[in-house]
This record gives C-alpha cells, sequence and structure tokens, in this order.
C-alpha cells in the first residue's frame, strides 16, 4: 500500500475543505476502499476519514419521507422500524446483499459509491479503462459471465453491485451532497452514469462533494413488492440479476408499478416509459411477459453472460407475480443477520 495523509475532521465543513485537492477520497465503513487500496487499484494521495461526521441518524422529513444519514450502517438501516414499516422493499434489498459483517460495517453513503467487482478492474495487470483510462476493456471478448447486458458501451461492460440503490431507484430516492460550492440534491435516476466513452467515471458527483443523505419521498409500497437477486449462491454474492419491484393493485387492476433491476448495466436499470405498459393492466403472464421484452429491449450478451437476458426475463416475470401476489421474496439470511 502507498503511503498517504490522513485527516480526521469532525465537521461536514471541515471534510469538504480537506477533500479539495487531487486524488482524496472520504472513508467511511472501509469495506470497498480499502480493499481497492491493498490492490492498488485505488492509490489517493490523501484519505479522509469522515466517522466523526454528524451523519449517523435516520430522520423523519416533512411529508412522511426519511432521510437516511450516509454514515448510518446498512444494518441499522435495515432494522430501523420505520423503514421496516415504511419502506420493506429497501431494507429486503439491504438484507440481500454481502453478510452480516459487512453490512455492521458498510455505510449507506458507501454503499451508494461502491466501485464495480468487475475481475480485470481489480487486476492490475490488465487492460481496464475504467481504471486506466485508454488501455482497453478486457472483459471485452474476455471472461465476461458477470458483466452487463444493457446500456455498456466499446469502453467498459462492467455492472454495479449495489443491491440497495436497485431499491432506491423504484423508490425514487434522493441524494444529499454537499461540496466546494455548497448543498444540492441528485435524483438517484441521475447519480449513477452508464460508462460511455468516460467509464472512469461512476456517478455525477463533482470532485470534492461529500454524500450526506439519502432522502426517501413518502410512498406506500408496503403490501406489493418485492426485491428478488438471482445469485450463484445464497449467500455473500453479489447479483447475476436482480429485480426491485413496488407496486399499487386496486381492485385487482395495476395502477401503478416501478421495476428497476441490478447486476445487468453500469447503473440500476429502470424504464419509465415500459412501466406505463402495465398501468391498468390485470396482473397475467401475458402483461408480466410484454412489460419484460420491453424493459430489455437492446439487452445484448457478450458471449459467456448471453445467459442473463433470458435469466432477467424470467425474473422479471417472477418478481411481478410475487409483487402482484403480495408475497415478497424472502431474504433466508435476514433470520441471523
Amino acid at each position: 500500500m502507498n503511503r498517504f495523509d490522513y485527516a480526521r475532521p469532525t465537521s461536514v465543513a471541515e471534510a469538504v475543505q480537506a477533500g479539495a485537492g487531487e486524488q482524496v477520497r472520504y472513508l467511511a465503513g472501509g469495506t470497498n476502499l480499502i480493499d481497492l487500496m491493498k490492490e492498488n487499484v485505488d492509490q489517493p494521495m490523501t484519505v479522509i476519514d469522515i466517522n466523526r461526521l454528524p451523519l449517523d441518524a435516520i430522520e423523519e422529513l416533512d411529508g412522511g419521507g426519511l432521510r437516511l444519514g450516509a454514515l448510518v450502517p446498512n444494518s441499522n438501516t435495515a432494522w430501523d422500524a420505520r423503514v421496516e414499516q415504511r419502506y420493506p422493499l429497501l431494507s429486503s434489498a439491504i438484507l440481500a446483499g454481502a453478510s452480516p459483517q459487512l453490512r455492521n460495517a458498510a455505510t449507506n453513503g458507501g454503499n451508494l459509491n461502491q466501485r464495480t467487482r468487475c475481475y480485470y478492474f481489480y487486476d492490475v495487470a490488465t487492460p481496464c479503462n475504467k481504471r486506466e483510462p485508454g488501455s482497453g476493456c478486457g472483459a471485452i471478448g474476455g471472461v465476461n459471465r458477470i458483466h452487463a447486458i444493457l446500456g455498456a458501451s466499446d469502453q467498459c461492460i462492467a455492472t454495479h453491485p449495489s443491491d440497495m440503490c436497485v431499491a432506491l431507484a423504484v423508490l425514487d430516492a434522493t441524494v444529499q451532497v454537499t461540496g466546494p460550492d455548497g448543498d444540492r440534491a441528485i435524483l438517484i435516476a441521475d447519480y449513477h452514469r452508464l460508462p460511455g466513452d468516460e467509464p472512469w467515471r461512476d456517478n455525477t458527483l463533482k470532485p470534492g462533494e461529500l454524500v450526506t443523505g439519502i432522502d426517501l419521498p413518502a410512498e406506500d409500497f408496503t403490501q406489493n413488492y418485492t426485491y428478488l437477486k438471482l445469485r450463484d449462491r445464497l449467500s455473500y454474492a453479489f447479483a447475476l440479476v436482480s429485480i426491485a419491484v413496488a407496486m399499487r393493485v386496486e381492485g385487482g387492476t395495476i395502477a401503478e408499478a416501478r421495476v428497476a433491476l441490478g447486476g445487468v448495466a453500469h447503473k440500476p436499470w429502470r424504464s419509465t416509459e415500459a412501466e406505463k405498459l402495465l398501468k391498468g393492466q390485470q396482473p397475467s403472464p401475458q402483461a408480466f411477459g410484454a412489460f419484460a421484452d420491453a424493459l430489455l429491449a437492446g439487452a445484448a450478451g457478450q458471449g459467456e453472460n448471453d445467459f442473463k437476458i433470458l435469466l432477467a426475463r424470467k425474473g422479471i416475470i417472477r418478481a411481478l407475480k410475487q409483487a402482484a401476489e403480495a408475497t415478497p421474496q424472502s431474504q433466508t439470511d435476514k433470520r441471523v443477520a
């Protein structure tokens, strides 16, 4: 590990001031950053420990929403009574991720900003445009079983690894940030980026900006919802495909449906246009299949991950059925987390 300067501010203002330099990284739980530093994937000149900042609470918002502090551990968020009761989809998604030990350390802000688990990104002996711009993408034509089928480019086919963010996409969350230019709010749909020709940019944060919280609007998706995660093993594995569904069913008809996919793109994948196909429909395999085809329009495999397209289609239909029937997917590790 390379030498670096270390700072431990006690206020958000101090942290932002310290974060104004080059090659600066904010450190919270460290469940991703420390690994990247050990592997020489990330070599910051300054590490700013933000664990003393007052961002470790979940607060009520006017209108019935919640603000999730950036430093609240994932476990605390998932098990918070207000989150469980008012946003069970989010609780379920968080509990589907990682292991209990990691969820106890990882924070909401860190989960939001975690980097891809692409093999080539982590292996400094291989080409990776995300790690070293202009070096190429080793996954294209290489080992790409876990890689993107949607929104990829000829520069990068990596996927975003978060479970939490897939639920946040469906819940229309807003990310609160502060930086050298002041405070601003970023809709979750605009927070993460597709790779395009700048795959090294994971999100729309500006240099020195710090995530302070995540706002959840007041919604009532407490009955018809599910988080379905399809993976190689039941625990401690990233999604091959995951599906978050929030639905309202009135009189046997779908009044509203929101669907986001994880494990298939550089960001949580959602189409509000495709969701219009479900509105006013009676829950049925035909309606769910037509929606799945619309959501997956343009999907393309890279060889080893071709199976993801069919897996995603079947997963979408299954998740929509679970949500419509108010039988959400059980996260079996929830009983021991």
